[in-house]
């Protein structure tokens, strides 16, 4: 039986954040939740959570003590910018005693996983998703409003990721031996196209969603319109468009690390299928 240990997540309201934390106490260690305003955080009972900001590595002292392991993110402050801090923060956990570090890449090169990859002191993994499953929460408006889905490139193949396996990845990896030194990309059992998202959301919530593929310029015209700035959408075109193989190829890690299948997309669908499901307004006398 693996010994109860106390782990500190930063990142702790995020969709991968809370997933982490939510794996942790499921395997019944302590956890300590980071966020820059605890007023305004919501967490399981049994979660202490501190104050504290990773652009201000400092302000983590009081929340390292105790911990023996670190899940960490690539940004942070109010306008999420790619963290500088890395060196700090890792010296800080070093000196605290903290054993092992996870963090989660950001899709790009970071300073602060440089700083994680190159520190000594701690076993420190690299977690890689894939696609987030959650992002197709993002076409939930569009399905309630007017039972549509408009997306460009719909044939594109995702081996797309829970982000419940992503945090049950981490969990393993911050409280148990044997996977220091390790980058860890996690997938989905499955490749999907849109079509098959969109079929499967539909049987889950239990109504019928039209897809509607958009040219490449439509869907230029409609991300501008929801806001996405320029480098965004260049993004998104780039990825969709023309979807690295790493993102279209189903890797075991999940069962591997866990010793559990990964989730489905009919599981999660499932999970979420209130979301894509017209709300009426409550009527009262």
């Amino acid at each position: 039986m693996t010994q109860t240990q106390k782990i500190l997540v930063t990142g702790a309201t995020g969709t991968v954040g809370r997933q982490v934390v939510a794996e942790l106490l499921a395997r019944g260690h302590a956890v300590r939740a980071l966020t820059r305003d605890v007023a305004k955080a919501a967490f399981p009972v049994g979660v202490e959570v501190v104050q504290g900001d990773l652009t201000e590595p400092d302000s983590l002292i009081p929340a390292l003590e105790g911990v023996t392991g670190l899940h960490l993110i690539t940004f942070g402050g109010a306008y999420f910018a790619p963290l500088e801090t890395g060196p700090r923060i890792l010296e800080l956990a070093r000196a605290a005693g903290v054993r092992r570090v996870t963090v989660l890449h950001g899709g790009g090169p970071s300073l602060l996983e440089d700083a994680v990859r190159a520190e000594d002191g701690v076993d420190w993994t690299v977690l890689m998703p894939v696609e987030f499953m959650a992002n197709a929460l993002e076409w939930a408006d569009g399905i309630v409003a007017s039972g549509e889905v408009r997306e460009p490139f719909v044939s594109r193949l995702s081996a797309m990721v829970h982000e419940g396996d992503i945090g049950a990845v981490a969990a393993v990896a911050l409280t148990e031996e044997g996977h220091g030194g390790q980058e860890y990309v996690i997938t989905g059992p499955e490749l999907l196209t849109v079509g098959d998202k969109v079929s499967t959301i539909a049987a889950a919530s239990g109504r019928e969603i039209a897809l509607v593929e958009l040219t490449e310029e439509q869907a230029v015209a409609q991300w501008r319109v929801v806001g996405h700035p320029e480098d965004v959408i260049g993004f998104l075109i780039e990825a969709y468009g023309n979807t690295p193989e790493v993102g279209r190829t189903v890797i075991d890690t999940v069962e591997k690390v866990t010793g559990h299948p990964a989730r489905t997309f009919a599981q999660w669908a499932a999970e979420h299928a209130d979301a894509f499901t017209a709300r009426r307004p409550v009527v009262t006398a």
